[in-house]
């Protein structure tokens, strides 16, 4: 109904961005600035879609989003996300419901068909095509798990009175969870009465890694009395490292290795490393206040919280008057990562460089003012007003779901075609400019612009000046 009485008064939706719908907030239609796509905006944030190339999206933010990517197989549903969700890639689905309560499935590797159904943490199902990969548990009365919650295997019998893990092949049984435990299984041997006394010992074996070769994993051995009190580890059986570390807090700690010492006198007060590895020395007093560190790999001068400065080959973090100003320097070949803190998450701006193409891309924000990037082709968007997007970088369900609410101004410029885009309080104000052509609106496109090859064009009050009968007549007087 709306759309059908703005198209009495601007002219029929076509192809031809010229012949777009511009009465924003109430209804604009436009082409995506930065990727090939259009998108239709309405009633201010509360309603758009969208198509960039083979994806299709509808909101209404933030009760609902639907995407769908058909080349990609793509499908994500979101109702007041993160309450609801339901994610769909290729074969493999999943509902969730506050993350509580959800729903997933799809082939693996073992089976054709398995779903999952979870209502955490009271209860667990899966059911296979492969009946083995079965399981069901109830919390904390009876279950059994497989490949959940970081172990290969889980079971349990009125917990915490009975429970057993496997992770990597060693089985743990636990009475009484976490007092007394009993591990064994590939070389492990070992107990605990907890926090009074425990004793493992793990001999020195063999494993296949991904390229069938046979790699040997070191033994170790070790011991606790009165957890932390007193420990005695030795580790690195069967290795040219062999290591012992040993405490008795807070009197001393100490770690003796081929490559590297450490002693520790009143724990945390002073501390001395000896870094034959990594090639440096240090000296705390107390850790992590004080802090020096001298060789290729680690230079260190930390008095917190007044000042800090540290690098090594790789790295270099530094503050000042912590938590004012803080900077972070990371080289992982080939991106080279800087990052400027103020006041932890106030102000932040990170750079990343490829030092192979040279090309570079940002991202700052003034919390929770304006949100700022630039990705490798150059491309650039600035939002005003950003309250959640500084804390999850690179969500695309809050920059879908959200971010249409509080985005007052936009901005957006693609230097590799010659476009850029403008747009204040939801379209009430927008101006859309590409090479050769250039489109204005004003509130609720009670004034219009456009310049392009046809000529100029101007509507005020849904009137047009002008327009293109001028042109046309112009450009055939032109030709006579």
């Amino acid at each position: 109904m709306t759309a059908a009485l703005l198209s009495c008064c601007c002219g029929p939706a076509a192809a031809d961005e010229a012949d777009f719908l511009s009465a924003g907030p109430l209804y604009h239609e436009f082409y995506l600035t930065l990727t090939p796509g259009q998108r239709t905006e309405a009633v201010g944030p509360f309603f758009y879609k969208q198509q960039r190339e083979s994806e299709k999206i509808w909101a209404v933010p933030p009760l609902i989003s639907y995407t769908t990517d058909e080349a990609a197989g793509l499908k994500e549903l979101d109702i007041l996300y993160p309450i609801l969700t339901y994610d769909r890639y290729g074969t493999q689905y999943r509902w969730q419901f506050f993350q509580l309560l959800n729903l997933a499935g799809g082939p693996n590797q073992k089976a054709p068909n398995r779903e999952r159904f979870t209502v955490f943490p009271i209860y667990f199902q899966q059911r296979s095509s492969d009946t083995n990969e079965n399981y069901t548990a109830v919390f904390p009365f009876y279950g059994h798990l497989k490949n959940r919650l970081f172990r290969e295997q889980i079971y349990f019998v009125a917990f915490p009175i009975y429970g057993q893990t496997v992770k990597h092949g060693v089985t743990t049984d636990n009475y009484l969870f976490p007092i007394f435990h009993l591990r064994h299984g590939r070389g492990v041997e070992g107990w605990q009465v907890w926090p009074l006394v425990g004793h493992e010992r793990r001999d020195v074996t063999t494993i296949t890694n991904g390229f069938n070769d046979l790699v040997t994993v070191p033994g170790h051995e070790s011991l606790f009395v009165l957890w932390p009190i007193f420990f005695d580890v030795h580790s690195g059986y069967g290795s040219t490292n062999l290591d012992w570390q040993q405490a008795v807090l807070p009197f001393y700690a100490f770690e003796r290795s081929p490559q590297r010492d450490s002693t520790t006198v009143i724990w945390p007060f002073f501390t001395k490393i000896d870094d034959r590895n990594k090639k440096y020395k240090e000296w705390d007093a107390p850790w992590p206040f004080v802090e020096i560190a001298r060789g290729e790999g680690k230079t260190m001068t930390r008095f917190f919280p007044f000042f800090s400065q540290g690098h090594n080959d790789t790295f270099e973090d530094d503050f000042y008057m912590w938590p004012i100003y803080k900077y972070t320097r990371a080289k992982m070949n080939p991106l080279d990562r800087t990052r400027t803190r103020i006041l932890f998450f106030l102000y932040s701006n990170t750079e990343d460089k490829n030092m192979e193409t040279q090309k570079s891309a940002s991202r700052s924000y003034l919390f929770p003012f304006y949100l700022k990037k630039k990705d490798f082709n150059g491309n650039t968007r600035l939002q005003v007003v950003a309250p959640l997007e500084p804390f999850v970088p690179g969500s695309h369900k809050i920059e879908r779901d959200y971010s249409p609410l509080w985005s007052v101004w936009l901005q957006e410029n693609n230097p590799n075609t010659g476009a850029s885009s403008q747009s204040l309080l939801w379209n009430t104000y927008r101006r859309d400019v590409t090479p050769g052509h250039k489109k204005v609106s004003l509130l609720f496109g009670l004034f219009q612009y456009q310049s392009g090859s046809e000529g100029n064009r101007v509507r005020l009050f849904y009137i047009p000046l002008g327009g293109r009968a001028a042109t046309a007549k112009a450009q055939a007087q032109k030709i006579r």
